[in-house]
């Protein structure tokens, strides 16, 4: 088929790496404009203009597609479908109209849970057993227009949402291959059972003691490898890249002990890897060993906002 593909981060270019292998005719691909980053805070392109530039598709990045040009410039495509996947961008009703087989987007959940922003990590934070992905018509509406397939998958106990958001590529790709061999019929999503995930925060990544611990868990799981759960002492911040729950009660934010068990609003945490800033992750026990936290130590809890 003649595609179009909309898409910006790793997730999304696992998508596209699929309908190259199998050999659809990607005319263009669309993508978020360069970014700022590193320590040079240098232009980099997204893992979706790279992978497409790789294979000689032409790439456009448009701060929006509202403006009249870039619609024409769309409709010129005489694309078959557009395939979307976290892109970033909203796609006006002037676009969606134009593919000849409509805009088909790889959500990241099961919907009606879980539409917006954030679904990967709005799951793990949420505790969810089973998340999956939809393959969805696209209307003008917020992740609301019809199913076309949809996949559940397990969330284990230890899951983060990085390791999750690769499974979810892997099986987002398989299933809109899938869709666009067999058409299938859309149906319309359950008008029971929705559920926004908002855009995540940076002040969201602070670990607030007052909570329970078993939520703080998920926090830390959630947000890995953004925004990252982190906690100051001593006028640093410092990353926790995995923890258990633990036995200890306490005000919240006392340390425990001297393997940093941290009491929390309801029972207590264990962070099991730390990182400083500008340092290497470190197991707690080395960690400690260059950066003591001693029992007895209050750690501050954000500020409400």
């Amino acid at each position: 088929m003649n595609l179009v593909f909309m898409g910006t981060p790793d997730f999304a270019a696992a998508i596209l790496a699929a309908l190259i292998e199998v050999g659809h005719n990607i005319r263009a691909a669309y993508s978020q404009p360069p970014r700022p980053a590193g320590r040079g805070h240098r232009l980099q392109p997204s893992p979706v203009q790279t992978l497409a530039e790789a294979h000689g598709i032409p790439v456009r990045c448009p701060t929006s597609l509202r403006d009249p040009v870039a619609q024409r410039e769309f409709a010129a495509l005489y694309s078959d479908a557009a395939v979307v996947a976290a892109y970033g961008l909203i796609l006006p009703p002037a676009i969606l109209a134009v593919p000849r087989r409509g805009c088909l987007n790889v959500h990241a959940s099961l919907l009606p849970r879980w539409r917006g922003a954030a679904p990967i990590q709005r799951a793990v934070l949420a505790g969810d057993a089973e998340t999956g992905v939809t393959i969805m018509q696209m209307d003008a509406g917020l992740d609301t227009g019809p199913i076309l397939l949809q996949e559940k998958i397990a969330i284990g106990p230890k899951t983060t949402a990085g390791a999750l958001t690769d499974q979810l590529a892997a099986l987002g790709a398989r299933l809109m291959v899938e869709a666009l061999d067999t058409n299938p019929p859309p149906h319309p999503q359950p008008e029971d059972g929705v559920v926004y995930a908002k855009k995540l925060r940076r002040e969201e990544a602070a670990l607030d003691w007052r909570q329970p611990a078993a939520r703080l868990e998920r926090q830390i799981r959630a947000f890995d490898p953004f925004p990252g759960s982190h906690f100051t002492c001593n006028g640093e911040r410092i990353r926790v890249l995995a923890a258990d729950l633990a036995p200890g009660h306490g005000a919240p934010g006392t340390v425990l002990d001297a393997a940093l068990t941290i009491a929390c609003g309801d029972g207590a945490l264990q962070p099991l890897r730390l990182q400083r800033a500008g340092r290497g992750a470190a197991d707690t026990a080395d960690f400690l060993r260059g950066f003591p936290i001693p029992p007895g130590t209050i750690l501050p809890c954000p500020a409400i906002a």
